[in-house]
């Protein structure tokens, strides 16, 4: 049997280090955290005389007349009975513009209005929530719209 002594000064010991190593792992990342500033920063002013490309934000509530969004996604809805997710109206919207569907900036933005539009046009019983696939939404037109 070893001396309670001996354990005793081994468990503090061991409860040190592990203290310290704690303390060390914050201390790194907050180390991390201000180096990716630092090299954000250092990407912001050293554009060596050309113009640094920043991703413009886009309001598509101009882009749209009254109702036009609708429109599109009621003739869609009626071509699809069992129901299309949010990805494949926004990319139905995209294309009945002409935009650009590879924009993964675009495609977000008229997402987030139709799905919000969408909401809107369920209370008045035009649409109903189809459920989810794949963790979007799904949307089919309501009987009486059909």
């Amino acid at each position: 049997m070893a001396d309670p002594h001996v354990l005793t000064a081994l468990n503090r010991k061991q409860d040190e280090l592990q203290s310290a190593i704690r303390a060390y792992e914050l201390k790194l990342d907050a180390a991390r955290r201000e180096l990716s500033h630092i090299n954000a920063c250092i990407r912001l002013f050293q554009t060596n005389g050309e113009m640094p490309e920043f991703p413009v934000p886009m309001s598509v509530f101009r882009l749209f007349r009254r109702g036009e969004m609708f429109a599109v996604c009621k003739t869609a809805l009626a071509d699809a009975p069992e129901g299309l997710d949010t990805r494949e109206l926004s990319r139905i919207v995209i294309r009945s513009k002409g935009l650009d569907e590879s924009d993964p900036v675009l495609r977000s933005s008229i997402a987030y209005n139709l799905v919000r539009m969408l909401q809107q046009q369920a209370k008045k019983g035009r649409v109903i929530a189809a459920g989810k696939r794949r963790g979007v939404s799904m949307w089919a037109l309501a009987r009486a719209t059909r």
